[in-house]
Formats: C-alpha cells, structure tokens, sequence
C-alpha cells in the first residue's frame, strides 16, 4: 500500500467506529440500581466558576470508576466553560459508560459534532425549539445512532413528549430565572406517559431526594454541581451511593 491507501484505510477505520453503535443512555438507567448521571460541569451562569481546574481526563473516568450509571459532559464554552474535545478527552481516558453530550442544541450541526466526539446520546430542550424543530433534530439524532434526552420544565411543554424521544427529563431549573426547585419533578412526573423513561435533573443534592424520586417513577437522576463542588467529585459520587444503598 502507498501512503494514500494507508490513510484512507485508516480513515475507513475511523468511520467504522463512529457508526458503530454506541452505549444506550437508555439501558444503562434501565439497568442501574442507582440511576445516577454524574455531570462534569466546570462553571455555570448563576455561579460562576465551580471547579475551573477540573480535567475532563479524570473526573469522569473517576465517576464510571465510583459507580456513575451514565456521565453528563457541558460542551457550551461560553456560559459553561466546556467544549466538545472534553468528551474525546474522556474517552481517551478509558470511559466507557454512556455519555450525554449537554449543551444547548438548536442546529443540526450540532448532531454531528456530539457524534464525532463520541457521546451516546443529545439533549433537546423543548424551551428552546418549536415542536417542528425538535421533531427533524430528534429524527436526526436518531440517524447519527444517537439517542435523545427531551428536557421540559413546565406543563405546557410535556406535549413534546409525543415525540417519543428515548427519554423524557423534567428540569427542576428554570432556565430564564435559574431557580431550582425540586418539586418540579413530583409535580409532572404523573403527567408523562407511563412508559416514558424519566430523568429528573438538576437540585438533587441527598440521597433521600433519588429514593423519593425513584418512588415517584424516575429512572435518571442528572447531579453535577453537588460533587463537582467536592474536591474529588468520584469520591463525592461514591459517598452519595454508599449513603443511597443504606437508606434503600
């Protein structure tokens, strides 16, 4: 071979493992006794930065290491100080749990991004897209080999769940004013389909609060800041499920 068919046969390797199928968010909560998505969240807009330091190299192999069930990673740079290369970091660094790519997604250009840096699933948040718009980037998604996380924080959004995404999450922060309340959750849960895998996000700072959320029928609990506050987040993720399993 000469070296341009040694490059295109690397490419076609490369190509290869970005169709390959990806690890389903879906499964992984399906299958957890815990459920819980640990987030890797460097800032936010309320609270500046939470943990600037922190490597996208070792905290989210620490948290597949503590038990995490699913990993969220912030790719919006501006607001969130993340970016895409922190999912590629990731996985370079040995995680192979699924990976929400969690940003705020209004373009289909977007999809191909989180599929080229190897998440397993998108968020689409109905506050930001006309049904329409969430309907061609779901089925989008979808053709990417790419599952989605539909977020609704209020009742008149919960038709968008007719879209039938992979999996139904309620934001327990309101995105204009961020004011985080729990309650939320409780409040809609009832009001999703019954077959819908939910995925409650945002607030959950104690294990009492996912043991009551799991009786109420959620399967994903979304925690980011509560150990990215820690100084080591795996270690905080840990805690938290070993205090989970004593009070279940």
């Amino acid at each position: 071979m000469d070296i341009l068919e040694k490059i295109i046969a690397t490419k076609r390797e490369e190509i290869e493992q970005l169709c390959a199928p990806k690890a389903s968010l879906r499964e992984a909560l399906l299958q957890s006794e815990t459920g819980i998505i640990a987030e890797f969240k460097r800032r936010s807009p309320s609270k500046g930065w939470i943990k600037e330091e922190g490597r996208a190299d070792i905290i989210p192999l620490s948290y597949q290491q503590n038990g995490a069930a699913a990993l969220s990673i912030l790719t919006d740079e501006h607001y969130f100080g993340g970016c895409d290369d922190f999912i590629r970091q990731a996985r370079r660094s040995g995680v192979t749990l699924p990976i929400l790519y969690k940003n705020f997604v209004i373009n289909e250009a977007q999809l191909y991004a989180a599929a080229l840096c190897g998440a397993s699933a998108v968020l689409l948040i109905a506050a930001c897209l006309s049904k329409n718009e969430c309907r061609t980037l779901l089925n989008k998604a979808h053709e990417l080999g790419l599952e989605v996380l539909l977020e609704m924080h209020a009742e008149q959004e919960l038709e968008y769940a007719e879209l039938e995404p992979d999996l139904c999450g309620i934001n327990n922060r309101n995105l204009g004013s961020f004011v985080t309340d729990v309650e939320n959750s409780f409040r809609l849960a009832e009001l999703l389909p019954k077959d819908a895998v939910k995925v409650s996000e945002s607030g959950i700072s104690n294990p009492q609060t996912v043991k009551a959320l799991r009786s109420a029928g959620f399967r994903g609990f979304l925690i980011g800041e509560n150990f990215m506050k820690a100084n080591h987040p795996g270690n905080a993720l840990r805690d938290f499920i070993s205090e989970l399993r004593i009070r279940n």
